[in-house]
Formats: C-alpha cells, structure tokens, sequence
C-alpha cells in the first residue's frame, strides 16, 4: 500500500493540507499526518486545530513513499526549522523518492537546494527559495520526484496529481469524476 506522510506544524494552511489529505485517502492511499513538533494537536493559520495520527520523531521513514508539505505562514517557516524533516528530505531526494510541497512549502526544499534542475511552482513571492528551480507560472506540475503546487486553489488538483502518480490515471479521473472537480462536468 502506498504511504505518505502529510507534516503539519503550527500555522499550516489548513485547506491544502487537508484537501490533499481527504483526495488521497479517497483513493485507498494511507496518509499519516505528522506533527513536527512534540504535540499531537496542531493548530493552523486560521485557528482549526487538527489532531496528527504521529509526531515526526516516532515515523517510519522506509516505510513511506511520499513527503508532502502543505504551505501557510507561519507553517512553512516552521516545517523549515525541523532538523528532522530536512534531513529526510534530503534524503528522500538522494535516493530519488518523492516530495510533494504546495504554496510556500516549496521553499523547503528549494531552501536545501534539492530543487536544483527541477521545473516548480509556488505561492507568488516565494520564488527567490527555490534555488536553481526553474519556476513556471501553474498550477500544479511534477518533474520527475517533485510535484509542487502554486496554492490553496490548487489543493484538489495536487491531490489528484499525487493520485495520478501512485495509483494511475484512470484512478486519478475516476476520483476526479466523483468529486465533480469542474474539468468534467
């Protein structure tokens, strides 16, 4: 069964987070979100508080397929200020397994420079993070490991693109159908 590991931390955008979080767990996708911090509730940057399945110190990393990062201010400067998260990231990145980030979020890794080479997105203004990414203007995109994401109107879309990529694609439209995303009505 594919995991992924959604990393929340105080200030995280709730709506990316959780959309993401809902579209893979549709899909028969096992999603753990992990609490970067010592606390098991996390409050977002709009005052939800949600309750994580794990903290990061307790997580089986080999036994993940997936980091994704949702974005919010101050959520992704705090996901930055985890050791541990970097030094996964990193390390998921040598051995070419996948990242997933969305708004700010992207700066994490750009700021570690595992974007170098990749074609990204993110929130407008945080573009300076992605060192040596090359950045498009869109929505969601996956180059190679790294899928990235602009924003919370995105959220559904990077949902199903990580569906896409573990599950294939007729996987990815029947969701799409089912949740009547506007590109198939």
């Amino acid at each position: 069964m594919d995991r992924v590991f959604a990393f929340v931390a105080p200030g995280f955008e709730e709506v990316e987070c959780l959309t993401v979080v809902d579209i893979l767990r549709r899909a028969g996708i096992q999603v753990l979100l992990t609490s970067v911090f010592s606390d098991l509730q996390v409050t977002g940057s709009h005052g939800i508080t949600v309750v994580t399945d794990q903290r990061i110190d307790e997580a089986d990393f080999d036994s993940c397929d997936v980091l994704f990062l949702p974005g919010g201010v101050p959520g992704t400067p705090n996901l930055a200020a985890s050791d541990l998260l970097c030094r996964q990231l990193s390390r998921f990145s040598a051995q070419g397994k996948r990242i997933a980030a969305i708004c700010a979020a992207p700066s994490v890794p750009g700021d570690l420079g595992l974007l170098e080479g990749y074609h990204v997105t993110c929130y407008p203004g945080w573009e300076s993070h992605l060192r040596g990414a090359m950045y498009e203007n869109t929505g969601v995109i996956t180059d190679r490991n790294i899928t990235t994401g602009r924003g919370m109107g995105f959220a559904v879309d990077m949902g199903l693109e990580l569906v896409r990529i573990l599950k294939g694609e007729d996987t990815a439209l029947k969701l799409k159908t089912g949740i009547q995303h506007p590109d198939t009505l």
